[in-house]
């Protein structure tokens, strides 16, 4: 499974993005309530850059930021065992933060990402073939810093996501539909009505504008 331990299953940065898309739609489709989505994009966060994340409504959350410099991921898991608030004050674990390339600083100090709200950091620089951590002492546990509970939907598997999106909205999900999104075919009413028969059309194509995903015609 994909974790800081192990990157390998994780596409490279590019795939990634379109990955995170992917995510981001499905989950637009199927839940017409922004509050009620696991995942989300921003595809115009700032002048060249975007923004995907994930939060659980548990207190988990991640954040990703893509740029022509490359891009990087912080993600949050408050009850692991490397939570920056198992300690007095507060600190991100040692290691995790230590070695990332400046040209992410921006993004480590954005307000809106929680800065002290990281368990794990991952990134990849245009021209880096894998993507990278930090240098770190894990503690012995299972999944230290909740990496692999919460990159488990990144390994570019269609059928990874349908099986979690049938249990977390209690329906059943064509997979077929699901590999279209993950291909980033064109956005139909059908492709839409196959998927979730219920959902607005003209808000989740509006929703695709936000996402940067491709739409019929456009």
């Amino acid at each position: 499974m994909v974790s800081t331990r192990d990157l390998s299953l994780l596409p490279d940065s590019d795939q990634f993005k379109s990955l995170t898309q992917s995510l981001a739609m499905l989950d637009a489709i199927l839940a017409d309530d922004w509050e009620y989505r696991y995942y989300s994009f921003n595809t115009s966060w700032e002048k060249d850059k975007a923004v995907a994340s994930m939060r659980n409504g548990s207190g988990d959350e991640l954040y990703a930021m893509f740029m022509p410099i490359g891009a990087i991921l912080k993600g949050f898991a408050h009850e692991s065992a490397m939570s920056p608030y198992r300690v007095n004050p507060p600190r991100v674990w040692r290691g995790v933060l230590d070695t990332v390339p400046p040209e992410f600083t921006e993004f480590l100090s954005e307000p809106a990402f929680s800065p002290l709200d990281t368990t794990f950091c991952i990134w990849q620089m245009q021209g880096d073939t894998s993507w990278q951590c930090g240098n770190i002492k894990y503690p012995a546990e299972k999944d230290p810093d909740g990496s692999e509970d919460l990159l488990a939907l990144f390994d570019g598997k269609p059928e990874s996501y349908q099986i979690w999106a049938e249990e977390y909205y209690n329906q059943a999900i064509n997979l077929a539909a699901v590999k279209q999104i993950y291909k980033h075919q064109p956005l139909t009413g059908e492709l839409i009505a196959f998927i979730n028969s219920k959902a607005s059309i003209e808000a989740v194509l509006k929703e695709a504008e936000i996402i940067g995903y491709p739409k019929s015609g456009g």
